[in-house]
């Protein structure tokens, strides 16, 4: 519907152009929300997930750095990409570890984690950005593989890797339950330590992915890069019917989601909105869904489009 009445509304909105441009913008905020999809799922937090990112880049710069920067080679490049992963995943490790083991509130836990990964950040950057990368770099953020854009590609892998592990795998039930009811799912014998644990560090990998692709889309590293991709994620899991109280989420919806917003972001760009009016668009569209879901329930839609028996 949304394609449609762009289509409608702007010349040239129906064009690769247009989504060859939404490709490329997708896999950051895309890869981001993944991150947050399993602790939101667990009913949990993740707010240090874009610093997280952003850490995990500096991490990955700080190796090509001491390989020569621009000079660097791709064995530097596989190291810093294997550096960033594991800095994202000792993020998650981290917090995983305090929320398990001392039963602190998640969003307590992920915001001082925020608060600490930012001031790291600032401390190490001096408030300023990185950059000076090799060109090979550059052609994971713009290049493009099979006429779509190498991102996406990431993302794709990412959110089928994160389908498999959700429906397909023993952590993927033990999320939902420890999302539905934690201390039911103690008792029937799941260690949700060892869960909790692994949930945060998978989300600070999948952080770690999102740092690399964005030094690599933007050619430099900032610890502020992404701050506001930090809501939207969470507005992304709520569109794609994630349960904020946890207990139920897929990844399909989530993504069809994401799409969604992007689609409306990138159809406000061609009218020639305010950047701004596209975010404002985003929470208004929420508010819309959250109305007719309660509506639904309410029954009163239900009795429009669902036939009565004949007797």
């Amino acid at each position: 519907m949304v394609i449609v009445l762009l289509g409608l509304t702007t010349d040239h909105f129906l064009s690769d152009t247009t989504f060859v441009s939404i490709a490329f913008q997708l896999p950051e905020l895309g890869l981001l929300t993944l991150a947050m999809l399993m602790p939101i799922i667990s009913g949990g937090f993740n707010l240090a997930a874009t610093f997280t990112a952003n850490i995990a880049g500096l991490t990955m710069a700080w190796v090509l750095q001491s390989y020569g920067g621009v000079d660097a080679g791709v064995g530097a490049f596989i190291l810093g990409v294997i550096a960033a992963l594991a800095a994202g995943s000792a993020a998650g490790w981290l917090m995983g570890t305090i929320i398990a083991y001392t039963g602190a509130h998640p969003i307590l836990v992920s915001l001082s984690m925020m608060i600490f990964l930012r001031g790291l950040g600032e401390f190490l950057t001096h408030g300023g950005d990185i950059s000076g990368f090799p060109a090979f770099v550059g052609e994971i953020g713009h290049g493009t593989l099979l006429g779509v854009p190498a991102p996406m590609w990431i993302l794709v892998a990412a959110a089928l890797l994160w389908h498999v592990v959700m429906t397909r795998s023993r952590l993927g039930f033990a999320t939902r339950m420890i999302g539905s009811n934690i201390e039911a799912t103690r008792y029937s014998g799941i260690d949700t330590r060892r869960a909790l644990t692994l949930i945060y560090t998978l989300s600070g990998l999948m952080c770690g992915i999102a740092g690399v692709v964005m030094l690599a889309r933007f050619n430099s590293v900032r610890v502020g890069h992404g701050e506001s991709y930090l809501l939207i994620t969470v507005l992304a899991c709520f569109l794609g019917r994630v349960d904020p109280f946890g207990g139920f989420g897929r990844v399909i919806p989530v993504v069809i989601a994401l799409v969604i917003l992007q689609v409306i972001a990138s159809g406000l760009n061609l009218l020639g909105a305010n950047q701004h009016l596209a975010t404002a668009m985003w929470g208004a569209f929420l508010l819309v869904v959250m109305i007719l879901r309660w509506v639904w329930a309410r029954e009163f839609l239900q009795s429009l489009f669902t036939r009565k028996p004949t007797l």
